[in-house]
């Protein structure tokens, strides 16, 4: 049996109140994050992930390491619970998979604007040779 686990995080991150969705599923864990203007009530991001859910951009699946299979005790679950409430912020797995979501963009990026030169520069001798002919002819 697969399982999902999925956390949602709000935090203020300044001057903006940012909103971390993470998800675990087997052995990938995954990332996104989302700008919120002012603080967002409960039911805000409540609703703002069942609307938007399938258009968040995850980051790319970083592989998860081993686990101890502990017994769920429910004591050491609020407590865990309590603590990841008071802690905010992102965790170390969260920066590193929102890191890699970044550079993926850098990356489509670069070649995006790349290709567009080359295309720019193939519009300009174009150009230039049409002129040249057209001088060539006479008039």
């Amino acid at each position: 049996m697969r399982t999902v686990n999925c956390r949602v995080t709000v935090y203020f991150d300044d001057p903006f109140w940012a909103v971390l969705y993470e998800r675990e599923s087997g052995d990938w864990y995954e990332a996104s994050r989302t700008v919120f203007g002012a603080e967002p009530k409960d039911h805000e991001v409540y609703a703002f992930l069942l609307q938007s859910w399938r258009r968040l951009r995850f980051s790319p699946p970083i592989p998860v390491g081993e686990r101890p299979a502990r017994p769920d005790n429910p004591k050491r679950r609020q407590r865990a619970a309590r603590q990841a409430v008071e802690r905010s912020g992102t965790g170390t797995r969260a920066q590193q998979a929102l890191a890699a979501q970044r550079e993926q963009g850098k990356t489509a990026r670069r070649i995006r604007t790349r290709e567009e030169k080359a295309r720019e520069a193939a519009e300009r001798y174009e150009k230039h040779r049409q002129k040249r002919r057209e001088k060539h002819k006479g008039h």
